[in-house]
Order: C-alpha cells, then sequence, then structure tokens
C-alpha cells in the first residue's frame, strides 16, 4: 500500500509500558531517524503526541507490536494504543512485529559506540528510538 499523501512521512511508534521510542521515517526515500522518546506513566503521554503529530503531520502511524512468546501483556496494550492513535488522530496505523527490535538496536548502538561512532553512554531512550526506526524500516520494506 504506497501512501497517496504527498508528505510521505511515516511516524513509527516502538510501544513498551514505560516507554515509547519514536522515529520519523520517508517513504519515498525509506529512510528513518530516531526522533524522541516519551515517558508513559498508565497512559499514553497524550499531550506530547498530540504535539508530535501536529509538528510532524504524518500521512502514516506505524506500531511495533511483539508476537514472541512471554510478550502478550505488551501486546495486548500495544494493539490498544494502535487502535487509540488511529481512532484520535484519523490516520492509518499498521502495525509490525517488533520482536528482537530492541535487541537488535542495542547491539548496533553499542557496536557504535564501541567503534567511537558514538561518545556517549547508550540510554534506554536511545535504544527505543533506534528500535522505532527499526520498526518504520520493516514496514516500509513489506509495502
Amino acid at each position: 500500500m504506497a501512501l497517496a499523501d504527498e508528505r510521505r512521512i511515516v511516524l513509527a511508534f516502538d510501544f513498551g509500558m514505560r516507554r515509547i521510542g519514536i522515529a520519523t521515517a520517508n517513504f519515498e526515500t525509506r529512510t528513518a531517524s530516531p526522533l524522541t522518546t516519551l515517558r508513559v506513566d498508565g497512559d499514553p503521554p497524550w499531550p506530547e503526541l498530540d504535539r508530535i503529530i501536529a509538528d510532524w503531520q504524518p500521512a502514516q502511524l506505524v506500531v511495533g507490536v511483539p508476537e514472541g512468546e512471554g510478550a502478550a501483556a505488551v501486546a495486548r496494550r500495544a494493539r490498544q494504543f494502535a487502535a487509540a492513535i488511529g481512532s484520535r488522530y484519523a490516520l492509518p496505523v499498521g502495525t509490525v512485529d517488533e520482536t528482537l527490535t530492541s535487541v537488535e538496536a542495542e547491539t548496533t548502538l553499542a557496536a557504535n559506540r564501541r567503534s567511537g561512532y558514538l561518545r556517549r553512554r547508550v540510554g534506554k531512550g536511545q535504544v527505543d528510538q533506534a528500535a522505532a526506526c527499526l520498526i518504520a524500516e520493516q514496514w516500509m520494506n513489506e509495502q
């Protein structure tokens, strides 16, 4: 499904029970960039999400849903989050299996740190944003 919207901007979310990593992606160039990480305290941080959606005006939202064993609670909450943002912003929402994206993101960031590409210690927020980039890229590759 190609995006009909001329903006061709995708926002991807690595949903977690404590944090949501967010990345922007350009469907035309098929590249993704880390944007931010938001704290989750029970409910999604709607004011911050409202601001991000208004600023970026995406044509598509994508939420990673873990499909692996032992992730049923997070998967259920991620699907609820996907339904809620689709309804709240009246935008199409895609989902992809995000099993192991955080592990892959952490491994890549650690390698970049060891090589000197990153100068600071890698934080959990950076991992969440990098995982959101992988979610965006996976969704674009499936289209």
